[in-house]
């Protein structure tokens, strides 16, 4: 692997950079063509849980569809954490050739790592699972810091599934790295929710 690097693309929680817990060498944001994103439960056939079932976010393989997300380039040694972080998801390789990166800055085509990965979530499609107003919060604050108002439309048009109840944990976080939002922005997410399907238990 070139210079002991790689690469993974990121498309929820890990477009937010407050959410990195390793010392990366680089995020940067980018677009991933030939997949989908999509909600679907965490599976409970995974690890069983008490409570609600929560729903994570997926990718699925379309030709014909792309995404924006994150690039993140990380030392090779750091993937064993990542891999914690992403118990729910397989890590798969993708090819260079379906990675744009949209502010190189140092990170351009010709120097990406040679291995670069995506996490794919191992739960199954279902509607009925929640949704954490959390997990979200930091999810939408992402793709806000990175792509502008117009990356959180992108977020919200282009994930299927969002037809479903959120569990408004904000002011008791459950997501572990929940990030704080100013209550304009607070506001303008759940408005931006609610008028994609959610429901707000």
């Amino acid at each position: 692997m070139k210079n002991g690097l790689v690469g993974y693309f990121g498309y929820g929680s890990l477009v937010n950079r407050q959410t990195l817990r390793t010392d990366f060498v680089a995020a940067r944001p980018a677009r991933l063509a030939g997949f989908r994103r999509y909600w679907q439960s965490r599976g409970r056939d995974i690890e069983p849980a008490a409570g609600d079932d929560i729903a994570l976010l997926s990718v699925a393989p379309d030709p014909g569809a792309s995404i924006l997300g994150m690039l993140v380039v990380d030392r090779a040694g750091n993937l064993a954490s990542v891999d914690e972080r992403e118990a729910r998801y397989d890590r798969l390789r993708i090819d260079r050739a379906q990675i744009e990166v949209l502010a190189p800055d140092g990170v351009d085509g010709a120097a990406l790592p040679d291995e670069l990965y995506l996490y794919v979530g191992r739960g199954r499609p279902d509607d009925g699972a929640c949704l954490l107003q959390s997990y979200l919060d930091a999810v939408m604050a992402g793709f806000l810091a990175e792509f502008g108002e117009a990356g959180v439309h992108h977020f919200l048009a282009t994930t299927s599934g969002f037809a479903r109840t959120v569990i408004a944990d904000r002011a008791s976080p459950r997501y572990p790295r929940a990030v704080r939002l100013d209550p304009a922005t607070a506001r303008r997410f759940d408005q931006w929710l609610e008028a994609a399907g959610a429901r707000f238990g």
